[in-house]
């Protein structure tokens, strides 16, 4: 299919850039670009009914992508994760029709695997052969997968304290790996000064056009599995907020066609009460968030002290009638072991902050009983053991066994 993209515009002074170049952020103003395409002739090309029978991957909406047919997919499968009713959670919250969009079980464990999917594409499409990101963990192993897959030279800037898992992946899958003592803003320093210097492409969130264009598939896939009737709120953890601007970019798009019509759900954002630039940005009214100090949350996802597109993120929470929520690292493990006891679903420690979030909203009346609740898990809680230590009694089957304590 051929690609509908016109151009890419600065999303704070609209300036208009080359999309058949390598890009990162407007030379002006230093803000994030999208891409922008020629609407009226995806609404002529596709109709909903022609996505039946599709590949059941974020590939499936390939008119609203920037990938045309001559360019080489680098794909794992990637997207059309399942939207699971969760009933037993919902009851337990006082709730009667609540959804998870279960990003766990995504090629790389990882919402993050939509984004790179997309985005190293792309820069092998433009001529990338070096590419570089700071991540809190799960970017990079995407990053790193991906680009074996695509046959790239990978470096990744992770802080110390990630995950042992997501060292790992990265290593295995042949990624120049360095853990940074401090943050992840440690880390996008590291990158940015050594990008002129070393020749790579810096992958950074919403420092590159593309991972944007790969998170939205999640409000198309949204969309598509809800006949085309999109929930009254969707609650996301929030750190770089790739995925909540893309999918508030995706819902614009699919209105523009025809698609929906203009309901929109209330979005929002939920951080740690140890790292929590938009929520006091959205509190205080400001329109660009004030960086995060001494940042520090078991939910290493959602620690990211600044974002680029911070004043993007506010924008979607206050033109939807959104919010943005805190919760405590306690509320945190608590919400995430109690929905995989529920459920049977293991949720990463950033879905157990939506969770815990969602809980709070119900319980201030903000969100009411009836009304249909979207929340994400981002990931796999297979890839945090650190966060869930366990100390398991060893039986001795050679020794008489006391079942009453069984």
């Amino acid at each position: 299919m051929p690609s509908y993209v016109t151009h890419l515009e600065c999303t704070c002074c609209g300036k208009k850039y080359d999309h058949r170049v390598l890009q990162t952020l407007c030379h002006d103003c230093a803000r994030p670009l999208y891409a922008r395409y020629d609407l009226a002739a995806i609404g002529r090309a596709v109709r909903k009914d022609d996505l039946r029978g599709r590949e059941a991957s974020l590939w499936r909406y390939a008119e609203f992508l920037p990938v045309d047919e001559t360019t080489e997919r680098i794909t794992l499968g990637e997207g059309w994760t399942p939207l699971l009713s969760c009933g037993r959670l919902g009851a337990h919250l006082g709730l009667t029709d609540l959804l998870v969009k279960d990003e766990g079980q995504i090629a790389t464990g990882s919402f993050k695997a939509r984004g790179m999917a997309v985005a190293v594409t792309k820069a092998k499409e433009l001529g990338a052969t070096s590419l570089a990101v700071p991540s809190a963990g799960n970017a990079g192993g995407a990053m790193a997968q991906y680009g074996a897959r695509a046959g790239l030279e990978c470096h990744v800037f992770m802080p110390a304290d990630v995950p042992q898992l997501n060292r790992i992946e990265c290593v295995v899958a042949g990624a120049r790996t360095f853990l940074v003592a401090g943050l992840i803003t440690d880390c996008g320093k590291i990158v940015r000064e050594g990008t002129p210097v070393k020749g790579w492409f810096d992958m950074s969130t919403l420092k590159e056009p593309y991972r944007v264009e790969g998170k939205k598939t999640m409000g198309l896939e949204i969309a598509e599995q809800l006949n085309w009737e999109l929930p009254d709120a969707i609650l996301y953890p929030t750190g770089g907020g790739t995925g909540l601007v893309g999918m508030w970019k995706a819902f614009a798009e699919l209105e523009a066609i025809g698609w929906i019509g203009s309901k929109r759900p209330r979005m929002v954002a939920v951080q740690s009460e140890g790292c929590a630039p938009i929520a006091r940005a959205f509190q205080n009214g400001d329109e660009f968030a004030e960086p995060w100090k001494d940042a520090a949350t078991m939910a290493s996802g959602i620690r990211v002290p600044a974002a680029v597109g911070d004043f993007l993120m506010l924008q979607a929470l206050r033109e939807s009638g959104g919010t943005a929520v805190t919760v405590s690292d306690a509320e945190i493990d608590a919400a995430t072991r109690l929905t995989t006891r529920l459920e049977g679903l293991f949720i990463c420690p950033e879905g157990g902050a939506v969770v815990a979030g969602l809980q709070k909203l119900v319980e201030q009346g903000w969100v009411r009983p009836e009304e249909r609740v979207v929340v994400f898990n981002t990931g796999t809680g297979l890839k945090y053991p650190e966060c869930f230590p366990v100390d398991l009694p060893v039986l001795d089957p050679h020794q008489p066994l006391d079942y009453s304590t069984l």
